[in-house]
């Protein structure tokens, strides 16, 4: 059935099908409850924000409610192909006040259940969720699908020159947020590197590790899923670059774009300034400052355009095949599954050639939040209510020391403040793709079901960060292809977990959900195979001793 038929059929049987949750592109089959606002014929849309539901009295019995609501769909005739079931509360873009309090959002894949089974199957979640005790819950069934967040060196500091240049020397730095990685054989599938691990507080073992996501590691269906660990050095090296094909190729692209760009305002600049006529003592001042105004502009882009082709002579000279940008080998690979409580565990540990880390301006565990943000993007989105500024900071060259964890019982009720001066539990990233993103973390686990290139069909519990809506109304992504591994982490430099998959209407199309591993979890899995694994300290002399 083409596109069009199928949303001419559905809109006939569900006229909010595309109102319900419009901005994300993800289709309605059915929604309980009242009808969701919608504006006037001739007014702009409204734009739906999905927002963290937070409920800490309620937390205990969710996990047990939700796995209720999984085998009931399960056990209806209909073949319902489940990808996420979701908690969350809605508000239109840019407003704080909630219009729905609490939903439970059922995903299911595009065009395989029909708007009278959404509507057969409703009530049975409904009675599961009245006789847990939640009440005035609206449930919602969406065509929408679960994917891995993967994409199909220079020791630069990344803040140290020209804004302009130092967001061009991000891919090639070492600094967390710029480390964007694929295996050596396969340099076509990338992702992110999450945070450093040591293995050990011996400090004559020097080795450090960098958590990324098993599927990063050795990407489906190239590589079969099973654990892997290199235990000695007679076993071959499975080496990790820094920088795919794409990424390298795109950042090099980044650099003669801006030279161009550059190149052809000077031009213009200097057309504007042979116009003016030569100084004269009693010119008017406004001449003057029009003169040094363009003279201004003309030196600073030659200086940026200097600095931009020295970056790329060096990277093009030192950098241009993978075999010069190796990094590290795989360590060990977990093996993708569901862990025994519940949780998708995706996990991997490169260990890095210590060279690299010598002969470059190795940060550690600072996590850059820079690039495309500012300071003042900081501080208006991680602190943005004058009474929730008791740990208020900026981090020193925008750089964020990671440090500790967030506990499960923050998760569920956090303390932050957002725009909407509405308590959450803020977060950021960069990764990959989307550079550096805020967002907040939901309270309570999704579950999510996966049919991965590996032939694995599991039930993952797994936790949502939303990207952070403003009051600008605009609905920004926080993930998209290729950011998996990268760490999520608190305004504090406190983990909170890693990417690892988004949900959305489509493969290609925007999507407004990122699902992680919470880091809390994730700690006990490692530390199950590394006892002594711990987070790579803030001082780390041990490496050049």
């Amino acid at each position: 059935m083409a596109d069009n038929e199928h949303l001419r059929q559905l809109l006939a049987s569900y006229p909010a099908a595309i109102t319900d949750f419009f901005g994300s592109g993800t289709l309605c089959l059915h929604k309980t409850g009242p009808a969701w606002p919608v504006a006037p014929a001739n007014a702009q849309k409204l734009v739906r924000a999905a927002r963290p539901y937070y409920n800490p009295e309620k937390a205990p019995i969710w996990l047990p409610t939700l796995k209720s609501i999984v085998a009931f769909l399960d056990s209806l005739d209909v073949d319902v192909q489940l990808t996420a079931v979701d908690p969350l509360a809605y508000a239109n873009a840019g407003q704080a006040q909630l219009f729905c309090d609490f939903i439970v959002v059922i995903s299911v894949n595009p065009q395989t259940l029909a708007h009278a089974d959404a509507v057969a199957a409703a009530p049975g979640v409904i009675a599961i969720l009245e006789k847990a005790g939640f009440s005035d819950v609206q449930v919602a069934f969406v065509e929408a699908v679960y994917r891995r967040r993967q994409a199909k060196f220079m020791g630069f500091d990344p803040i140290s020159e020209l804004e302009s240049i130092a967001k061009l020397r991000k891919p090639f730095t070492l600094s967390l947020g710029s480390l964007c990685i694929a295996p050596h054989n396969t340099p076509h599938y990338e992702g992110s590197g999450g945070v450093f691990i040591r293995l050990t507080s011996d400090p004559s073992d020097k080795r450090v590790f960098l958590l990324t996501c098993a599927h990063v590691a050795h990407p489906p269906p190239v590589f079969p899923n099973r654990a892997y660990t290199r235990k000695n050095s007679s076993q071959p090296r499975e080496d990790v670059v820094l920088l795919g094909t794409a990424m390298y190729d795109e950042s090099l692209g980044d650099i003669m774009k801006l030279i161009g760009e550059q190149t052809k305002s000077i031009g213009t600049w200097e057309s504007s300034l042979s116009r003016i006529p030569a100084q004269a003592p009693d010119e008017p001042s406004s001449r003057t400052d029009r003169r040094k105004e363009l003279t201004d502009l003309i030196a600073k882009a030659k200086k940026t355009i200097t600095a931009a082709n020295e970056l790329h002579n060096a990277v093009t000279k030192n950098y241009s095949f993978t075999g010069s940008r190796i990094l590290g080998f795989i360590y060990h690979c977990a093996e993708i599954g569901v862990g025994a409580d519940g949780y998708m565990y995706d996990w991997a540990l490169i260990q890095l050639d210590l060279d690299k880390l010598e002969a470059g301006n190795f940060l550690g565990n600072k996590l850059y939040v820079g690039g495309n943000k500012t300071a003042i993007d900081w501080e208006a989105y991680m602190f943005p209510q004058p009474h929730d500024t008791a740990d208020f900071h900026v981090p020193d060259d925008l750089l964020l020391q990671l440090q500790d964890y967030v506990r499960e019982d923050e998760m569920r009720n956090p303390q932050n403040y957002d725009v909407h001066n509405v308590k959450t539990l803020l977060a950021v990233k960069n990764g990959r793709t989307t550079g550096t993103t805020f967002g907040r973390v939901n309270g309570f686990e999704s579950i999510t079901r996966e049919y991965p290139d590996h032939d694995l069909k599991v039930d993952a519990v797994e936790v949502i960060v939303l990207g952070y809506d403003t009051k600008t109304a605009k609905n920004d992504r926080f993930s998209d292809e290729g950011d998996s591994g990268a760490m999520v982490v608190d305004r504090l430099g406190r983990l909170i977990g890693p990417v690892t998959g988004g949900g959305g209407p489509s493969p290609t199309d925007a999507t407004d959900k990122s699902y992680i591993t919470p880091y809390y979890k994730l700690k006990k899995q490692f530390e199950g195979q590394f006892e002594k694994a711990h987070l790579l300290p803030p001082v780390f002399d041990f490496l050049f001793a």
